[in-house]
Formats: structure tokens, sequence, C-alpha cells
């Protein structure tokens, strides 16, 4: 009597039945989106975030915080502020020290960009170029705020971008164009701002600032 030889057929590797669709089920997880460690010579780029009124602590979590944003390299922080005068609106402060601000600042957290190989005076150099488009009397709170010129800047530095939530109140204030009439000046222009509109008008001529074009 002949044995009938079974043969057995070796399936791939599967963990689950949704494999048989899909090359493999890690296709639908989420995955995490990790910076890169730096190499030699870079140096790290950080989003520093401020709640801008104490209100902050309690809509936050919904989504409709009013934030402001500065961007640290090279033991320095830019940020950017609007002012009457046509020329730059770019500033710098110490990192994360919201005293330099104004005291409706309250620093929120720091989030981690990347990194860059900008050294420091090439970072210099990229920040008067930026202080062309974001100058004083060029803000606006819908399309031309602190957090689009972080945004701005980090894709510059390190060709990547900042967190959607920080600038949603843009997208907000759209809908609601009567809002930045609502905030306190003091938002627009904050205090190390006004300490860098004091240095530069003390080191330029005696005539008037050049008239908004």
């Amino acid at each position: 009597m002949m044995k009938k030889k079974i043969y057995i057929t070796r399936l791939p590797k599967q963990s689950c039945g949704i494999c048989t669709m899909f090359p493999s089920c890690m296709s639908l997880l989420p995955r995490r989106n990790e910076p890169r460690p730096p190499r030699p010579g870079q140096a790290p780029v950080v989003l520093n975030v401020y709640d801008m009124y104490w209100t902050n602590w309690y809509t936050a979590g919904a989504g409709v915080g009013v934030f402001h944003s500065g961007v640290q390299v090279h033991g320095s922080e830019w940020a950017y502020g609007g002012h009457p005068y046509a020329f730059t609106g770019v500033f710098e402060i110490t990192p994360r020290d919201e005293r330099e601000l104004g005291e409706q600042f309250r620093f929120r957290q720091s989030v981690h960009i990347g990194y860059t190989d900008f050294s420091e005076e090439e970072v210099r150099r990229l920040v008067t170029e930026l202080g062309k488009q974001f100058r004083g009397d060029r803000y606006h709170l819908m399309n031309n705020n602190c957090n689009h010129f972080t945004s701005a800047f980090c894709l510059a530095l390190c060709d990547r971008d900042i967190p959607a939530w920080v600038n949603r109140l843009a997208y907000v204030s759209s809908c609601v164009p009567f809002l930045q009439r609502c905030l306190p000046k003091e938002w627009l222009t904050p205090t190390a701002l006004q300490h860098s509109l004091a240095a530069h008008s003390r080191s330029s001529s005696p005539s008037s600032p050049t008239t908004p074009q």
C-alpha cells in the first residue's frame, strides 16, 4: 500500500488577516516622526511657546489658545512683533525668559524642531534677511504674525515646520476679523521689542523713521 505524501505549504509570516490585503500590518500603525540625531557641527533648533494670557490655561485644551513663539538657536531666541515703522520687527531675547516679553506672557513649553547646519553668524544673516519680510509695519494677526515668522525661520534652518496648533489663532481670527482689535497692544509689541525699537532709535540718525510703504 502506497503512502500518500502530504505536502505542507508554508505561508509567509502574517500577523493578522489584514496582511493578505496589505504588505504589512505595520503600515496601519502611526509612525512617530522622531528627529534624527545631529551630525557634528549641527546646532539644535527649539521652538519656545508662550501663553499670551491667563485664560490659555483653560482654553488651550480646546484648541483656541493664543500663543506667542520664538525660535531658540545658538543660545539666542528670535521672535517677531508689530510696530509702526518700516524696518524689521524681529528681536532677540534670552531663551525662555518670559519677563523680557512682558507681564502678558507666560512660558508654556519647548518643542524640539530639529538641527541646523547654520553657524551663529549665518543665523544672524538669515534673521536680517527675514526681517525684510517681517517688518514691524507688516505685522498682521491673520497672515503675518509671530508664529508665521517662527514657521519660516524653522523651515529655513532645518526644513521642518512648527506644530499646527501653535498658529491656530490665525485661522480662528480669519473667521472673526475684528478679533485683532480686541487684543491688547502689548501682545503685538512685547516689552522686548519696545527695547529693541528704543535701541534702534538711539543708533539711527536724528531724522524721523522712514515712512511705511
